[in-house]
């Protein structure tokens, strides 16, 4: 039992070297002169999310206040509490809506203060309408703030093998996703494939929910919420569709394979890095 354990640690260390390589390179390849994460306030101006969320900025951001009606925003020290105005107004209705005295939504990263590439942590969040919401809910805002500095994350819900949930989750959990998944503002969720394995096996009656949960590797403690467009915003880039379905099938059973296990090998040269939107130069340079 240990050996078989010990491999399995060891096949979900080795997939994700390649991941971690490639995300390390695209890190750098965003870098620019300007650093982004140098900039500490917004800009002037009506709010507008501008390119992709991995290749774009944010004019005229709203400021996340550390705590409000049902949630805390914890390591604000990041300067990364920055958001389109639809994306706050998404948090405030969820902390109204699921929040409690003594059981409060913990925020985490959402935009620096013109989005752009992170110096750390992120390839996306650049356009204002990414956040993640750590999956355990805090006790208070001081307790929130006090477990769970910079480097202790709040604990993963996943076992060590990935294969299922563990003590930690549960309806509260469920009904976050839930929440959020039907929430028409919402374009897509990424979670971990054993946190959507679970629910695609304990949701028996309304499945299409499920649909926008997308498994990726991590985000066994925290759940990626990544906003739609706002209809107002010309310059902002939609995300391609989502395939059709609950993806409950064969989509998902790949995230248990063989394959999916093994060591991930580079295959071509890295992508150079991305031409930024004009408007994010523009809004680069004039701080």
């Amino acid at each position: 039992m240990q050996a078989k354990t010990h491999t399995l640690l060891l096949h979900r260390f080795c997939s994700r070297l390649g991941l971690i390589a490639a995300l390390l390179l695209a890190l750098g390849a965003n870098a620019q002169p300007n650093n982004w994460s140098e900039i500490k306030t917004p800009s002037s101006g009506p709010a507008s999310a501008i390119g992709s969320p991995g290749n774009g900025c944010l004019a005229g951001a709203e400021t996340l206040p550390e705590e409000g009606n049902g949630y805390v925003n914890i390591r604000r020290h990041r300067n990364r509490y920055y958001g389109h105005p639809e994306l706050l107004r998404l948090i405030e209705d969820l902390g109204k809506t699921l929040g409690k005295s003594d059981a409060l939504l913990m925020i985490g990263d959402l935009s620096q203060p013109r989005g752009g590439p992170m110096s750390s942590s992120h390839r996306s969040h650049q356009n204002g309408l990414d956040v993640d919401i750590w999956l355990p809910l805090a006790t208070s805002a001081q307790a929130a703030q006090q477990a769970f500095p910079e480097g202790n994350n709040p604990p993963s819900l996943v076992s060590t093998d990935g294969t299922q949930i563990v003590s930690g989750w549960g309806k509260a959990q469920r009904l976050l996703l839930k929440t959020l998944a039907e929430d028409i503002r919402v374009d897509r969720l990424f979670i971990n494939p054993a946190i959507k394995r679970t629910l695609c096996e304990s949701e028996k009656e309304n499945r299409n929910w499920l649909h926008k949960l997308r498994p990726w590797f991590g985000h066994d403690a925290h759940v990626h919420v990544r906003m739609k467009c706002p209809t107002s915003d010309k310059d902002c880039e939609a995300q391609a569709p989502l395939p059709a379905g609950n993806g409950c099938g064969s989509e998902l059973a790949w995230w248990f394979s063989d394959e999916a296990k093994k060591p991930s090998k580079p295959t071509r040269p890295p992508k150079p890095p991305a031409i930024p939107p004009a408007a994010c130069k523009a809004l680069l340079h004039d701080h």
